[in-house]
């Protein structure tokens, strides 16, 4: 079977994102947010992935993964094509947006450039602002250990001095400060202007260093490998282990150098030395470093021109202001799409609970967070009023362990029963269960999602939250946390499929239908959407429903290692994928079982990790309304001709564009302004609707 390499896929959905950027028809600010989205992602990829690969490397292990490559071929293939695109990353920068954003009234100056009115402004800053909190770091020499921060511009200094009439020589180290704007903003005569904070502190590294002349400077930043987990096996105490590990991780060996062009040799040199790293590891901009920060500088007020108009999520029409979340449930299912579709609804439901006297207990999984929290907020106010509160905190989420481990401790001291996850596996389950009783029988109420409990990141990314109090679904969900909390068996249930136990098995069993009905010559069809397409045993199911005559529809955000093309396993899949404005982050799957089609909603997408070394869930969606609005929410998704990608059979895509005499079509437009429009219908329903208060019964 033919697999494209996973991290050679993921760069080329990275690679699409920078497209966005390279676009001239999107606007100017959106170009720089998608910029720097293309940087922070490729932080986390040298963090983790690359950090897992050095770490192979230097042990020796020369396994070959899917496509056949070892962890040494891997990071050779890696760093050129990274190379590529921090290439195409400078041009976009340098040569268009901020030339452009210039012409628009956006400038970039250094120091060197500004007027003595905005200098006098400038000066006040930093003397004000800036000075006080540097911290710069000398250096004894090339073998004496420095505390040297990840992801954080540094600027190498070297100094002389005369002492006695003889001349020294010594470096030093300037972190430039994390809390403060990158961007320091300046008026200008035909519009603002901003001066990055690295070139000020740079142009006044003098101050820092008094009766010492600065005769060289180089701009970097280092990359630390993050790639450190829990020995779960041995620990005794999964908290304090973890908190060793974040420990860990602020020590440990440098992966990547960023170094800006025109450093000093000797200079490059000395960090070469001191972050024990080579020239593999050495990546010269010719820009401004650390490109993620530059999303400050696409909020920027005042440039709204600049910025494609916002989409305000819309209420769902099931859930009308006024009414208690448990009534609008008892009378229909609900799916919300977000964030076309506000995420109140999941923020209510919790809220309510809280608050309810006729709620007995509330049982919830929590992967990722907001910063402040209401649902948090709201799971504290419910354990001190009395209810019996379960929180399961998965302390392992990557990048997100040290914000899980303080809400943990926060809902403890509150009284909430909190369990650390589960030995073993990540809980990346999206389910919350809520026991309420009415007129003294016990009803449960459940959300099903497929993104997380995140106020913040459900205004960014697409996913479909699932409300409902079907019994056979909330006994399920009981047989769930028993399972999580209880450390009991994971039993097989009657509707949702959980992982790492039934999940994949399904999900083989479903491919395997439709291949039985494409061989007895009936209509057979998979489509399916998700952020990644990983696992070999699935592939392979896949590559043998397309031989087998099964069409097969996939929307896949990030990896592919399923190889596309006009091979016979492959000749009826088609692979696209979308970037716009929101993160697609849904994962829906269809199965048309001979026109009675299977439809599901999950967290899991499919690959190993999913399937087999997490929690997760595959939920049924069995309402008619609801399953229609998924098959069609799937069917025009691969209607798209703006924003969507074909993935090609070397792993790399295609943009693709309307045919001649086609209309443009822009999924995501295509889904808000379809809510805008049930929305406004729903609201002049209501306006048009006389209801009389009902008089009380004697």
């Amino acid at each position: 079977m033919s697999f494209i390499n996973r991290e050679l896929s993921w760069l080329e959905f990275n690679q699409r994102v920078l497209d966005e950027a390279d676009r001239s028809s999107v606007p100017l600010l959106d170009r720089v947010k998608f910029l720097a989205i293309t940087s922070s992602n490729l932080d986390e990829f040298f963090q983790v992935r690359v950090g897992g690969l050095t770490m192979m490397k230097r042990n020796g292990i020369r396994v070959r993964e899917l496509s056949g490559l070892t962890p040494t071929q891997q990071l050779q293939q890696i760093r050129k094509r990274v190379s590529q695109m921090a290439d195409d990353q400078y041009r976009i920068l340098m040569d268009d947006l901020l030339p452009g954003l210039a012409e628009a009234g956006l400038k970039q100056l250094h120091p060197k450039e500004l007027t003595p009115e905005q200098q006098v402004g400038v000066d006040d800053y930093f003397t004000s602002f800036v000075f006080p909190i540097l911290t710069p770091l000398a250096l004894e020499s090339s073998k004496h250990a420095i505390a040297l921060p990840s992801l954080q511009i540094v600027i190498a200094v070297r100094l002389e001095s005369t002492v006695e009439g003889k001349k020294e020589t010594r470096y030093a180290f300037v972190p430039i400060p994390e809390k403060l704007p990158r961007f320091i903003s300046v008026t200008t005569d035909d519009g603002q202007g901003f001066v990055l904070l690295e070139d000020l502190v740079r142009h006044r590294l003098g101050d820092l260093f008094p009766q010492e002349n600065v005769t060289g400077a180089a701009m970097f930043r280092l990359t630390r490998n993050t790639d450190i987990a829990v020995e779960e096996d041995d620990a005794e105490d999964l908290v304090d282990e973890m908190e060793e590990v974040l420990t860990a991780r602020r020590f440990s060996a440098f992966v990547r150098v960023q170094l800006r062009a025109g450093a000093p040799k000797d200079i490059v040199k000395l960090i070469h030395e001191l972050t024990a790293t080579g020239s593999q590891h050495l990546y010269r901009v010719k820009g401004p470093l650390g490109l993620k920060e530059f999303m400050q500088l696409a909020f920027s007020p005042g440039f709204e021109n600049l910025r494609e108009p916002h989409w305000s999520p819309q209420r769902s029409p099931h859930v009308p202001g006024g009414t208690s979340i448990f009534e609008a449930i008892s009378a229909r299912d609900i799916l919300l799409h977000h964030p076309y579709e506000s995420f109140e609804p999941v923020i209510q439901l919790v809220r309510e609970a809280a608050n309810d006297p006729n709620v007995l207990s509330i049982k919830q999984v929590l992967y990722r967070t907001a910063d402040n929290s209401e649902i948090v907020d709201s799971l504290i106010r419910a354990a001190e009023n009395g209810k019996q509160v379960t929180v399961l905190i998965e302390v392992k989420a990557r990048f997100d362990e040290a914000r899980n481990l303080l809400r943990a401790e926060e809902l403890q001291r509150a009284g909430v029963q909190v369990v650390y996850g589960v030995k073993g596996l990540k809980t990346h389950a999206k389910i919350t269960l809520i026991a309420r009783n009415e007129d003294g029988r016990l009803r449960r109420y459940l959300h099903l999602g497929t993104g997380n409990y995140n106020e913040s990141t459900a205004k960014l990314y697409t996913d479909f939250s699932y409300l409902t109090c079907r019994p056979e679904y909330g006994a399920d969900a009981s047989l769930f946390f028993n399972a999580v909390t209880g450390r009991s068996k994971m039993v097989h249930m009657k509707k949702l499929l959980p992982a790492p136990t039934h999940l994949r098995q399904r999900i083989l069993e479903l491919i395997e239908g439709e291949i039985a009905r494409a061989k007895q010559g009936d209509k057979a069809l998979i489509m399916a959407k998700m952020n990644s397409l990983q696992h070999p045993e699935v592939i392979e199911a896949l590559y043998r429903a397309s031989r087998a005559g099964v069409e097969i529809k996939l929307n896949i955000r990030g990896i592919c290692c399923l190889k596309t093309g006009n091979r016979r396993e492959a000749k009826n899949i088609k692979v696209i994928s979308i970037i716009d404005r929101f993160l697609e982050h849904s994962r829906v799957m269809y199965f048309h079982r001979g026109g009675d089609p299977d439809v599901f909603i999950s967290s899991a997408d499919w690959m190993v990790r999913n399937l087999d070394s997490r929690v997760e869930l595959l939920i049924p969606i069995e309402d008619r309304a609801a399953k229609k609005r998924l098959i069609r929410t799937l069917e025009a998704t691969f209607q798209d001709n703006t924003n969507a990608f074909e993935i090609l059979p070397d792993g790399s895509s295609r943009r693709l564009s309307p045919a001649e005499g086609e209309k443009p079509f822009r999924l995501q437009e295509h889904l808000y302004r379809q809510a805008v429009k049930i929305a406004k219908n729903k609201a002049r329903e209501r306006a048009s609707t006389f209801e009389p208060y009902k008089s009380a019964q004697k």
